[in-house]
């Protein structure tokens, strides 16, 4: 279980919010069987898009981010919920790169930069909001930063960390984000500035010990902050038999005889969670429309 929690200046002009996500990063390691460098790209997206997802305000909206960088791991995909619960998939688990030029795991090399991030946000609207911005580190943190200031406006400080272990498992993850609202003054810039410069990467201050909650008010440190609210997040996928039933239906009465006529059971197996779902020839012709 992920421990989110997000806190408020005491003039509402700045908001903060901290993930620990070492239970959740530990999932998604052990569902796709990534190695390092992928365990860490897809951990920090998928830890974005939790924070994220707990910005949203209806209960049912969602928001799916998509990293595509042309890189050797592929696409990058993770959705979330407005709880922060998520799930996500990497076309490509494993990839064996060397370390980049300080000696750390090369995301940006796993990634790539040669491509786009786009996020897709679903408000129980008519239409979903969509924006897509070009790649401009491949790191992650600064690419969602990038997305906030292009397509929302909203000066934004995005910090990623997942801390792999020797043996490929994970000995801590989490990320923030800080997010200055309209109306804040330059008094209250230099003082987030100054805090951003001054802590520590987010693993080094999970290793530490220091929680969520100590996380989300050191960032906001000098501005007289206070927890706003929590959320306890977790991977999550809503796969159902009943949603792949769905999809099978909306292939078409040809496919789904194609299919039943080769006569073998059909396995659907989900990119999130690789449950599988098994239909056999006779449930697939039940599937065709009159």
């Amino acid at each position: 279980m992920g421990e989110l929690k997000r806190a408020i200046s005491r003039d509402a002009s700045v908001v903060s919010m901290a993930l620990d996500a070492t239970d959740i990063v530990r999932e998604i390691e052990s569902i796709h069987k990534t190695s390092a460098v992928v365990s860490a790209a897809l951990g920090r997206l998928t830890i974005a898009a939790s924070m994220m997802g707990y910005t949203l305000k209806g209960e049912n909206d969602t928001v799916s981010i998509r990293m595509d960088g042309n890189g050797p791991a592929g696409m990058l995909i993770a959705v979330a919920d407005s709880r922060g619960n998520v799930k996500s998939y990497v076309q490509n688990p494993v990839v064996e790169i060397p370390l980049n030029s300080i000696g750390k795991l090369d995301v940006r090399g796993a990634v790539g930069t040669d491509g786009t991030l786009s996020v897709v946000k679903d408000l129980g609207l008519k239409e979903p909001y969509s924006g897509t911005v070009p790649i401009v580190s491949g790191e992650i943190g600064e690419d969602i930063a990038n997305y906030y200031a292009s397509s929302e406006q909203v000066p934004t400080v995005c910090g990623l960390g997942v801390l792999v272990n020797p043996d490929l498992t994970i000995a801590n993850a989490g990320g923030f984000l800080v997010q200055l609202l309209p109306f804040a003054d330059e008094s209250c810039i230099d003082v987030i500035e100054k805090n951003i410069s001054s802590i520590p990467p987010v693993t080094t201050m999970l290793k530490d010990g220091m929680t969520a909650e100590q996380i989300a008010l050191k960032l906001l440190e000098g501005l007289e902050p206070e927890i706003m609210d929590a959320s306890e997040a977790s991977y999550k996928c809503d796969c159902s038999r009943d949603r792949t039933r769905r999809i099978l239906e909306s292939l078409g009465n040809e496919e789904l005889e194609n299919m039943a006529a080769e006569n073998e059971d059909i396995k659907v197996c989900c990119n999130f969670c690789r449950k599988e779902y098994v239909f056999t020839p006779e449930e697939i012709l039940r599937l065709k429309k009159l």
